[in-house]
């Protein structure tokens, strides 16, 4: 089984919802239950029996005909949209080349035998507190960059249900350095723009790194 997610904060959306993957026929069928609502309906539209019934748990999973449609647009533009995500992405690596170089922040490092989808840039910063002075002046500018998430192991059900080999150091430190830069298929060059010199000015201006 394997999964993708929709959610509005994901490559291709539909504001929530997401896909299963199945290539088994008896958890393909099983799957298929749980999404109509405990029921056969499925294989009655596909004539596979002459009424359908109750059968098992389930929930109603099925989207509207809009989100469906919405979504269905995107996964046919899936490789343009992937190619725009990239050009946007790389478009901010390039800008923060110099700041890396001078020891400031750091970008992300994908292995050279690696693709990815630009799901996402961030960039790391020295200390949580660079971190959360950087993002205020973000706030000021209006520019919408986010801290990322809380450890799963260090949040609440983390802490009752989890458990993990060692303090996790490495986690922590990411987790408080870590910011996310405004990323999306319709990014403006000019608003990219903006962003990066925030970034610039915080740095240029600010005592620590002068």
């Amino acid at each position: 089984l394997g999964t993708f997610s929709f959610h509005e904060t994901k490559n291709v959306i539909s504001g929530e919802g997401g896909a299963l993957l199945v290539n088994n026929p008896h958890w393909a069928q099983s799957a298929e239950i749980i999404r109509e609502k405990g029921t056969d309906r499925s294989r009655f539209i596909r004539g596979a029996v002459d009424k359908y019934t109750w059968q098992s748990v389930g929930s109603s999973f099925l989207p509207g005909e809009l989100i469906a449609a919405f979504l269905h647009a995107q996964l046919e533009q899936a490789k343009e949209i992937t190619a725009k995500r990239l050009c946007i992405w790389h478009q901010y690596a390039d800008a923060l080349d110099a700041l890396e170089s001078k020891g400031v922040l750091r970008r992300p490092v994908i292995p050279v035998d690696c693709q990815h989808n630009a799901h996402m840039f961030y960039i790391l910063v020295e200390s949580e507190q660079v971190r959360n002075a950087l993002l205020e002046r973000f706030r000021a500018a209006g520019v919408g960059a986010i801290f990322h998430y809380i450890p799963l192991h260090d949040s609440p059900a983390g802490l009752q249900f989890g458990r993990t080999c060692g303090v996790l150091t490495r986690t922590k430190q990411f987790a408080s350095c870590l910011i996310r830069l405004p990323l999306w298929v319709g990014l403006p060059e000019h608003e990219l723009a903006d962003v990066v010199k925030v970034i610039t000015d915080f740095f240029a201006n600010d005592p620590v790194f002068l």
